[in-house]
């Protein structure tokens, strides 16, 4: 009568026993597909998530209470995946943990897609928060990456000219980085000697880079047009011989010859772009990009290149096998990160959706971080390095000198971030900047893909988004995941998953139910 028969897939035994504390009761998934069309496709129990079930119940109460509630049609339903239920036949009244079509942001392809339509919605540029992003299967936007990575391997040209003659425009000086006092650096920003081997590259590379450069800055102040005569364009064959001589410079140390006049037109250059980009700063000058299939997630398949070709070979499928399961996006790799120890890590960041229309948004204030096992290094692109990911991580050693600072299980909490800024005098950055930049993302996100989404009004989602920390502490949004893991990995993970079902509940059945009551560590940051 009181409609509190629930329905759990997976262990989650904080959820179990959080229901079963405000009385409800479990109606068990079936040992196979039955005839509960609500539930769509179900699976057994497997032998683990047995035995943990028998532990949760020793004298057999609830396992018989379930047994008289068989036939019953759950109104509370937790799966892990929204593939295990089935949303389009839930009856109103039934609350599933899952959203319809959420693919538009939690699938790097559709946060990619959707993104741009931002300013559309809001008065925001996604090139603030979001790294750029092409859909290589997208032969238009397999086209606009090229000239993309054309037009920052000439900007980088540029810089790293400008590192070799020790001579960077205000405002364009590399800060300093976390860690690092007077006369100490505990970060891998590796810059070549200004002698490199063999005789200086001729000066037209560097003309042709400031060319490229001033044309693109016209085109960005709308210059380009109806501009008689027209820029001169360069052609293929232009391109290839310049990134042959961009490669040599930034991956081999060769020289570059640098007259006073070309100098100062760098440094005027790269101030007026920086004004127009607002990722100039963080792409760095090594150029690389980040390739990711379009669905998968955990870090699965995921491959750093500094190299235009080998980018294109995979788009194309003729590099492995592997490129032809899925759509691809690459994306500008954040080359100048905040590190801890010289050591690259990300925040996997926690909200909730509690109803699309109108779009409700719930922020919760814990995180964590998660960090790689070997120090970062822009000049060795392996997944140790610059792939946060447990499940990529979990396959590594950590370094043998690493910092004993460093988590031994490669994690830590937003609070132990927040008390290593306050070392670093980074006092307000958590509360100042990067909170309220976090989200400013999500809400973004979720702003540019709300209409593709299918709403069932009883029904709400948790996602995990995975934030990277630039070098100034301004989040770049990576990714959002839904059903993010549960499945502790650290001490701190223990306590943080096990708050944020608790919180869930909270929000989604007792506040609901009766404003009043607190929603925990959730923050309502958004209702239309």
């Amino acid at each position: 009568q009181e409609k509190k028969i629930f329905t759990v897939q997976g262990p989650y035994p904080i959820i179990r026993s959080l229901l079963r504390a405000r009385g409800w009761v479990e109606r068990k998934f079936p040992a196979c597909c039955g005839a509960q069309p609500a539930l769509g496709t179900c699976s057994p129990w497997p032998p683990e998530e047995e035995e943990e079930l028998r532990n949760e119940d020793p004298d057999g109460i609830h396992d018989l209470m379930s047994r008289l509630v068989r036939d019953q049609l759950p109104y509370f339903i937790w799966t892990n995946h929204r593939s295990a239920s089935n949303c389009w036949l839930l009856q109103q009244n039934q609350v599933l943990n899952h959203y319809a079509r959420v693919g538009a942001f939690t699938t790097k392809e559709g946060l990619c897609l959707n993104l741009r339509n931002l300013p559309w919605f809001d008065q925001a540029d996604p090139n603030t928060f979001f790294p750029r992003c092409y859909r290589l299967g997208a032969m238009d936007e397999q086209q606009d990456f090229i000239e993309d990575f054309r037009l920052t391997a000439a900007r980088s040209l540029l810089k790293r000219a400008l590192e070799r003659a020790e001579d960077m425009p205000m405002g364009m000086e590399q800060p300093l980085k976390s860690g690092e006092g007077a006369g100490e650096s505990h970060i891998s920003h590796p810059m070549l000697p200004t002698a490199g081997p063999g005789p200086p590259l001729p000066p037209q590379l560097v003309e042709d880079a400031l060319q490229v450069c001033g044309q693109h800055l016209g085109s960005l102040g709308h210059q380009d047009i109806d501009r008689d005569p027209p820029f001169p364009h360069m052609t293929s064959t232009d391109w290839d011989n310049f990134l042959h001589g961009y490669y040599r410079v930034v991956h081999e140390g060769a020289r570059l010859a640098l007259s006073a006049g070309q100098r100062e037109q760098c440094q005027a250059l790269l101030r007026r772009l920086a004004e127009r980009l607002p990722q100039l700063g963080m792409e760095g000058d090594h150029n690389i990009w980040i390739l990711k299939p379009g669905a998968k997630s955990r870090g699965r398949d995921i491959i750093c290149t500094a190299r235009l070709e080998e980018v294109l070979q995979l788009a194309g499928g003729s590099m492995t096998p592997l490129s032809r399961v899925g759509k691809w996006v690459v994306q500008k790799y954040v080359e100048r990160p905040l590190l801890i120890f010289g050591t690259k890590f990300d925040i996997r960041q926690w909200f909730l959706v509690t109803d699309w229309n109108p779009l409700t948004i719930w922020f919760y204030r814990e995180s964590y971080l998660r960090f790689c096992s070997q120090p970062f290094s822009l000049h060795r692109l392996d997944p140790a390095r610059h792939l946060c990911n447990v499940s990529i991580q979990k396959w590594f050693r950590p370094a043998r000198a690493q910092h004993p600072q460093l988590p031994p299980d490669q994690i830590w909490s937003c609070h132990q971030l927040q008390a290593y800024l306050a070392q670093v005098g980074q006092v307000g950055a958590w509360h100042q900047v990067v909170v309220p930049s976090m989200k400013a993302a999500v809400v973004g996100a979720l702003r540019s893909a709300q209409d593709l989404v299918r709403s069932h009004k009883s029904s709400f989602e948790l996602y995990g988004a995975d934030f990277l920390l630039g070098e100034d502490c301004q989040p770049w949004l990576l990714e959002i995941n839904a059903s993010p893991t549960m499945a502790p990995s650290s001490a701190v993970t223990s306590q943080l998953c096990a708050s944020v079902q608790r919180d869930t509940l909270r929000v989604v059945i007792d506040h609901r139910n009766n404003p009043a009551c607190s929603t925990g560590a959730f923050e309502l940051i958004y209702k239309e």
